[in-house]
């Protein structure tokens, strides 16, 4: 099966600005003949003899596309990692290494057997580029970057299908940990630029580097925009370390004994409910409605707890003034939307005011229905629950999903606008395909009411068991 081709350079382009990276990623390829060199455009080779950490500096800082065999190599060292030569027999018996790295020849000679390498024979020659200019489709990616942008990247590959990244570092030689351990494991690897690297490859005191399978690019970039959307960005913002930080964490971090006290333990099981705009959330929760499952709807409470009286309600006219109130009192959330809707630190205190007092009404309600069954599988419907990072409040998430194209024309159909229109308003929100990825189920709703009936009561099934 060919693999899937990837926009280069507007993966890239994307992840340079989220991490605010100072140089080029680099497209690394090992070539199995030399005079594949020659296919590549812009192909420059070095007219003197080179180092490897050279060769990346030539790459990422000076904007070059740059290539070499074993002849084109300074010292056997480079190009022993690559796999393009083997390990002289003064580096295998410890003596090179203990003339200035270690103490005796029998460190050397745990040092050498420690640097991984390509396997010998299989390649002759490398080629390297930024990655940007999609010049080859690259076997992995080299990233230098800072502490702070190598914690965030390795966040991202973390986001979805966690792993416990281990990280390598030999020493000098140590571009064999970034580039051979890539190689062999097919995992990332970060490392830590060596003292040659620094002196000849000129990588500054600050870097680090990560070489990703190319495969694992677009996990990458995908983590990277989650993460920035809840509010994880480079460069990183400071809390003050002499001040109360409690107001600076993220929602999910407060309030934690109440969610443990109401969605912790007991039988009930928390379904979210979500999809996007004209996916047909509602008809999908009506039919588990009509099958035995309790809803609780985060639209209704999100207008309960700003009636006229609410302590939420005192605090919006406090804070807003009465311009956000309609005519007879209460709350014009029309205005009150405007307001917020492009200024973010506006959208944030009024989120103050109305988040605590809809959790409550949440948890009011959890206790209400388990109280009359304790074994409820409680539908919750949210239609911006990935959005607003909810996750954590349910035991499984429901995904309602239709392909992009038919939620263009249902919303356009039921508000009576264009289709143009529609799909303007569904840029604004995040891609329902996108959504699909946080579910444990998905009911696919672009056929008929039956169809849809169907799936929803096979779901129940499983859920009610």
């Amino acid at each position: 099966m060919a693999e899937k081709k990837v926009d280069w350079e507007k993966l890239i382009r994307r992840m340079e600005l989220l991490l605010r990276l100072k140089s080029f990623p680099v497209a690394f390829k090992m070539l199995e003949k030399k005079d594949d060199l020659q296919k590549i455009p812009f192909m420059r080779r070095t007219s003197n003899k080179a180092t490897l950490c050279q060769l990346i500096t030539l790459v990422r800082n000076f904007d070059w596309t740059v290539g070499a065999d074993l002849d084109d190599f300074l010292f056997s060292a480079c190009p022993s990692i690559l796999g393009l030569t083997d390990v002289p027999e003064i580096c295998k018996n410890g003596t090179f290494r203990s003339i200035v790295w270690v103490k005796t020849k029998q460190d050397g000679k745990k040092y050498e057997a420690s640097i991984p390498r390509l396997p010998m024979g299989k390649y002759e020659a490398v080629a390297m580029a930024p990655l940007v200019y999609k010049p080859f489709e690259p076997d992995i990616v080299l990233i230098y970057a800072n502490p702070a942008q190598m914690m965030l990247l390795i966040n991202a590959l973390q986001f979805e299908d966690y792993e416990v990244m281990q990280f390598f570092c030999v020493g000098e030689s140590s571009c064999s940990d970034a580039i051979a351990r890539c190689y062999n494991t097919g995992k990332p690897s970060l490392t830590i630029p060596c003292y040659g690297e620094r002196r000849y490859g000129h990588a500054q005191d600050e870097d680090l580097v990560m070489a990703i399978p190319r495969n694992m690019m677009e996990k990458a970039l995908y983590g990277l925009e989650v993460l920035y959307r809840r509010g994880v960005r480079y460069p990183i913002s400071f809390a003050g370390a002499e001040g109360d930080v409690g107001p600076m964490f993220p929602a999910s971090y407060h309030g934690m004994e109440d969610v443990s006290e109401h969605l912790l333990g007991g039988e009930h099981l928390l379904l979210g409910v979500t999809g996007g705009i004209a996916s047909g959330k509602s008809y999908v929760s009506e039919i588990l409605a009509e099958l035995g499952s309790p809803l609780i709807d985060f639209d209704k409470l999100a207008r309960v707890v700003v009636e006229p009286g609410k302590p939420a309600f005192d605090q919006i006219v406090d804070f807003f003034g009465k311009q956000v109130l309609a005519e007879d009192g209460a709350l014009d959330r029309k205005k009150l939307s405007d307001i917020v809707f492009s200024d973010m630190e506006k959208r944030k205190k009024l989120e103050s005011f109305t988040h605590p007092a809809i959790y409550t009404e949440f948890f009011d309600g959890i206790t209400a229905i388990t109280k009359k069954k304790p074994d409820a599988v409680i539908q919750v419907a949210v239609p911006l629950l990935i959005e607003l990072n909810l996750q954590f409040l349910f035991d499984k998430l429901l995904v309602v999903h239709v392909p992009m194209e038919v939620q263009v024309e249902r919303l356009a159909k039921r508000d009576g606008i264009t289709t143009e229109e529609a799909a303007n308003i569904l840029k604004s929100q995040l891609p329902i395909d996108e959504k699909v990825r946080f579910a444990d189920f998905v009911i696919h709703n672009e056929g008929t009411k039956e169809q849809t009936r169907g799936q929803v009561e096979k779901l129940w099934g499983e859920l009610s068991k």
